[in-house]
This record gives structure tokens, C-alpha cells and sequence, in this order.
């Protein structure tokens, strides 16, 4: 596996981004190959545990102005950037990219730093992988926040998603910046499209980015559908805090949040919200996703 690792000199002067990275080191268990995984993790040991997990082709500075009222508040913040992404380590060939991989390494980071009682906050992939934690270890959290994400299971997707699969496949150097800013309400400043552009000094850096699109499991003959089966089989027990936090403009997920507030036991009763934003409501109503955040805590 050839891995790719971004300098750190590109992660300097980004703006509102203070916080000082911290690695694990994850063995992939096919190849042996180690990889890097960078995340923050920011706040009191003691206080309340918040997981913070992005998606594509975004990575934890997404979460900046969350993390600080998070921490403001008195939580520990936990929020990693996924493989391929951010400050982690990024194999070079897209193929090394599968869903079961990269559940393996997140759950490889996850039990490698011990957290309890955590509360999930999970959008786009950072839901289709944080609800496989959340499967896989439901003891460990208290309570989870699902927005604009789902975990897909082989039956198609919105015409939204499409329109994104076919362009992501047909552009050879995916513009990362513009694209977290089309999927926003306010757009980013062009500081702001610079640091979701500094993890990718060029197109040899964005495999995973590439190739996350296609991973999803939107036909039965995808992989991980039926891994996914078998995570709504306990979501489908889970009785702990679970809200969706959707927003009223995202193409991509519209509509996904009912058939959470439907199957998992957890949401009933919840104070379901639906947020003014796009896709990456973390840049257009931050403060809502940590109010919602704080009221599962207090639920929990």
C-alpha cells in the first residue's frame, strides 16, 4: 500500500482552526501497513464525551466553531479525520478504499482511545460509519445526533446523491473546497476554501475522496449491504437518546430522517428538528447542531 502523508506546513494559519493534533496509529489487517490518524480531542477528561465525525470530502475543520462551544461548555470534543482525509494518512490508490475498511480502521481509532458515554454527532459518511460504531458498540454511547446522513442498504438513493456520483466519477481533480462550499447555504470564504483544500497538495492525495462516492451502498450488489443489515438489526434495539437533526435544504438526504425517527426505538418521543442549511449545516447553523447536541446530553 503506498501511503501519502500531507506536510504540515499546509495546516498552518487556518483560520479558527487552533487545535493541536493528536495520532493513533492503525494497522490495516489485510496488508499490515501502518496508517496514521490524526483527530483532535479538545476539553475536560472528565466531562461529557462528544464524537464529532465528518464525511466527504470534508475533514474535522468542518466541526471548528462546534469544538469551541462544545469545549466552552465543558465536554471532552473527540473528532478524527477519516483516512484519506484532513491530517490523516492517505492511501494513494483508491482501491485500497472499502466501506469495510474504513469501519475497521475508525473502529480500530475508536477503541483505541477508549471513550465511554460518548454522545455521536454524525453527517454524510461520518453517519454511515458512526452508526457501524454505534452497532458494533452500542454500550459505549449514550446518545447519538444523526443529520443529514443514513445507512444505506442496497435500495437506491436520491436523485441528489446521483447527479453527486456522476460527477465525482466524471472530474478527474475533484475541486474540494468548491465543493463544500456548494454545499452550503452561505458559502466559504476563500481562507475557508484554502484549509478544505490543504489536505490535498494534488490529485494524487484525493483517492479516498474519489472513491468514497462510489462505495455507497445504494444497489444490492454494493458491498457492506449486508454488514449494514446486520448494524439495523441493533439500531433497531437501541432504546438510548437518538434525534435527527436534518436540514431543510439538502438534495442529497431529504427526507432521510423519518425512516430513523420510525425504526430506532431510541427516537421516539425525541425533539426531532429540522435546521436551516445545505448539506454541511456545520458551516451554515453550527450553534443549532451544538443545541442539539446539549439537549441529548442532558437527556442522556
Amino acid at each position: 500500500m503506498q501511503i501519502l502523508r500531507t506536510p504540515d506546513s499546509r495546516f498552518e494559519n487556518l483560520p479558527g482552526w487552533s487545535y493541536a493534533p493528536h495520532y493513533a496509529e492503525i494497522t490495516d489487517a489485510a496488508t499490515g501497513d501502518v496508517l496514521r490518524m490524526a483527530y483532535v480531542d479538545e476539553g475536560p477528561r472528565d466531562g461529557a464525551t462528544v464524537l464529532l465525525l465528518h464525511g466527504e470530502p470534508s475533514w474535522s475543520y468542518l466541526y471548528r466553531h462546534m469544538i469551541r462551544a462544545l469545549v466552552a461548555s465543558g465536554h471532552r470534543v473527540l473528532a478524527p479525520d477519516l483516512i484519506g482525509f484532513g491530517r490523516s494518512d492517505k492511501p494513494a490508490d483508491r482501491n485500497d478504499y472499502t466501506y469495510e475498511r474504513h469501519v475497521a480502521w475508525l473502529s480500530q481509532w475508536f477503541t483505541a482511545v477508549d471513550a465511554t458515554d460518548v454522545t455521536l454527532f454524525c453527517q454524510d459518511w461520518g453517519g454511515l460509519l458512526g452508526l457501524r460504531l454505534v452497532a458494533a458498540f452500542p454500550e459505549r454511547f449514550a446518545g447519538v445526533v444523526v443529520a443529514n446522513t443514513g445507512l444505506p442498504i442496497g435500495t437506491g438513493f436520491s436523485e441528489g446523491f446521483n447527479q453527486w456520483l456522476a460527477f465525482s466519477q466524471s472530474t478527474p481533480d475533484l475541486p474540494i473546497g468548491q465543493i463544500v462550499s456548494m454545499g452550503t447555504a452561505r458559502g466559504l470564504s476563500e481562507a475557508e476554501l484554502a484549509a478544505y483544500d490543504a489536505p490535498f497538495p494534488d490529485a494524487s492525495y484525493k483517492g479516498g475522496a474519489c472513491q468514497f462516492p462510489t462505495l455507497v451502498p445504494i444497489t444490492p450488489e454494493h458491498g457492506s449491504v449486508e454488514e449494514n443489515k446486520a448494524a439495523w438489526a441493533v439500531l433497531t434495539q437501541f432504546d438510548k437518546p437518538f434525534v435527527t437533526a436534518f436540514s431543510d435544504a439538502d438534495p442529497i438526504t431529504s427526507g432521510g430522517d423519518t425512516l430513523f425517527q420510525k425504526l430506532v426505538p431510541g427516537a421516539k418521543g425525541q425533539p426531532h428538528v429540522t435546521l436551516s442549511g445545505a448539506h454541511f449545516l456545520q458551516e451554515d447553523c453550527p450553534d443549532d447542531c451544538v443545541a442539539v447536541i446539549e439537549g441529548v446530553v442532558v437527556r442522556g
